[in-house]
């Protein structure tokens, strides 16, 4: 009864504040601004840590506002921070900047033409994940709260991060780097908002999860060691591939023999397996490159220790040796519950009841996750299917295309969040 009663008065308050003033007539302006930038974006798009270009145009920008602005956080990050006319807390909004090394394949009169060397080749780079529409997206809601900062009570504070996708090999960069680098500080950030486009999700519609949302992701990598011999003569050797093959089965009895999958999905995959040079010699060694997925602490804490436990004593077993290293990439992108009750209201205000849904978690990563470890987060999927397709276009693929209607959306749910949250006395508890 208290809980329905708490959800009520925060209904209610959320409509009261959402009565006093509009902002249709700016949001129905700024929608061909925002689509004109996202489409400069596309066409130039640049690679993790890369982003020189763009963050200029994000800094110029914001700079125009009024803003204070910092650059080169976390190499080419911005952020700009817009304090209102009257204390209170301080919301942050994220948007990725980065595009992939994938080559553009459609027809777009704003497709990217741009090639860039990642990995020591040539390939062509394109914003095949929807990252061009975050940055579009905040920027439009920069520039109404900035022309709105007498109705705002607190701070807003605009991260614009680069690498989501991941830094170059020996480089450091991200969310990871950006929270290291204090952004989440100086101001101190009481709960921060962000949003993925998804061309699978109708426009107009957004669907989201409270709790885990988008699993954490570990890369792993296996050396497998044997003893070399003869194809013909195998009773002579230790065979790494064949170690190989057993230590792959087992490993996929953790998943489906010992994590409880009634809890939250689990995935362990091997991507790469290099073994040998020639088809009657069997090799001296392996190696093995995989990722792990899990959207549940206590379940990536079993997958590690069973996998740390079980991969040298298998390749014992056949009379090799083996190692395994588990390594990060991102935590789980965890919605706080309380943080979600808290807002999703002001969602079904924005976009109406009916195009507010609830999803299940999904395996992709995002190290949106890592703002989360620190304070309170709310991570949401945006609608931007493509009509007429009997299928939608994948992301990180050269046919990724989205429905740039949906844009407008993204900059109402962004603004009335931070100008909701802003006005509410409480604040959600804890990151977990």
């Amino acid at each position: 009864m208290k809980k329905q009663l708490m959800i009520a008065v925060l209904l209610a308050g959320v409509t009261a504040s959402a009565q006093n003033w509009s902002l249709q007539a700016e949001y129905q302006a700024i929608e061909p601004k925002v689509i004109e930038w996202r489409r400069d974006f596309h066409q130039f798009p640049e690679l993790s840590n890369r982003e020189y270009k763009t963050a200029e145009k994000i800094a110029r920008h914001l700079k125009s506002l009024g803003m204070e602005v910092q650059e080169g956080v976390a190499h080419t990050g911005v952020v700009g921070v817009l304090r209102g006319e009257s204390p209170g807390k301080v919301v942050a909004l994220r948007a990725d900047i980065d595009a992939l090394p994938v080559t553009e394949r459609n027809e777009l009169p704003f497709r990217s033409e741009v090639t860039s060397e990642f990995l020591g080749e040539s390939v062509g780079v394109m914003h095949a994940c929807g990252h061009d529409t975050h940055t579009a997206i905040l920027m439009g809601v920069a520039e109404i709260l900035a022309k709105n900062r007498d109705k705002i009570k607190g701070t807003v504070k605009f991260i614009f991060q680069p690498a989501e996708e991941g830094p170059p090999p020996g480089e450091e960069g991200g969310a990871l780097l950006m929270v290291r680098e204090g952004v989440l500080k100086n101001p101190d950030v009481d709960a921060i908002f962000g949003l993925h486009i998804n061309s699978q999700t109708p426009a107009g519609v957004i669907r989201y999860k409270s709790g885990g949302t988008m699993a954490a992701a570990q890369s792993f990598t296996i050396h497998v060691k044997g003893k070399q011999s003869h194809g013909s003569q195998p009773w002579s050797g230790v065979d790494p591939i064949l170690i190989s093959a057993k230590i792959i089965d087992g490993l996929q009895t953790i998943i489906s023999r010992e994590a409880n999958l009634t809890n939250e999905a689990a995935v362990i995959t091997v991507g790469k397996i290099k073994s040998g040079v020639r088809f009657n010699i069997i090799p001296e060694s392996a190696e093995m490159l995989g990722t792990i997925r899990t959207l549940d602490y206590g379940m990536k804490d079993l997958i590690n220790r069973r996998m740390m436990e079980m991969v040298p004593a298998i390749a014992r077993a056949y009379g090799g040796e083996a190692t395994i290293e588990i390594n990060d990439a991102t935590d789980i992108t965890f919605n706080n519950p309380d943080l979600v009750s808290q807002m999703v209201p002001t969602l079904n205000r924005v976009a109406g009841d009916a195009n507010i849904q609830t999803q299940k978690a999904v395996t992709g990563a995002e190290d949106f996750s890592y703002y989360q470890r620190e304070v309170p987060g709310f991570f949401f999927f945006l609608g931007g299917m493509t009509p007429g397709n009997e299928e939608p276009f994948p992301h990180h693929t050269p046919d990724f295309r989205i429905d740039e209607s949906g844009l407008v959306l993204g900059v109402k749910a962004l603004t009335e969040l931070s100008l909701d949250y802003l006005s509410q006395d409480q604040s959600p508890a804890g990151s977990k």
